[in-house]
């Protein structure tokens, strides 16, 4: 018996999915807890046309973020901080102020938990820090970091 899923369901599939189910577990349980739908050829179809829209989506989002990973991977962000002894910062960069700087440099707004600074910066120097833009789409920020 197939029939589309309304609501993520554990062990079989998520909401929108056509599963082929046994016909006890599909009558008895899914559709009338309001889990599932009989499958009719119709919504086999649109079914299908709401995945292949996803896909596309999904790979035009991918696209643009491999696009944004080249850019950010071009850019080099400087940070002029106050500094102590052996070269020590007063305070230190987070991955929010990177966020805010690249926001500010570059126009690009990303959360500041998709950069993956382990520890806050505390000492001048240069950095790699990773950034993951989409699912798959990474790529590594060069921060450089010196002294007033």
């Amino acid at each position: 018996m197939k029939v589309l899923l309304l609501q993520d369901v554990e062990h079989l599939g998520k909401a929108g999915e056509i599963k082929d189910v046994s016909g006890g577990y599909g009558r008895n349980y899914l559709i009338p807890k309001g889990f599932a739908v009989l499958a009719t050829k119709g919504q086999i179809k649109q079914a299908e046309e709401r995945l292949a829209a996803q896909r596309r989506r999904a790979e035009a989002m991918r696209k643009e973020a491999e696009a944004l990973a080249a850019k950010l991977a071009a850019l080099t962000l400087t940070f002029v901080v106050k500094v102590g002894e052996q070269d020590r910062l007063y305070g230190s960069v987070t991955n929010a102020d990177i966020a805010a700087k690249l926001h500010e440099v570059a126009g690009v707004e990303i959360d500041r938990r998709k950069i993956a600074l382990e520890d806050p910066i505390k000492r001048t120097g240069e950095y790699e820090v990773p950034v993951e833009l989409a699912s798959g789409v990474s790529t590594t920020l060069k921060v450089v970091v010196t002294g007033e």
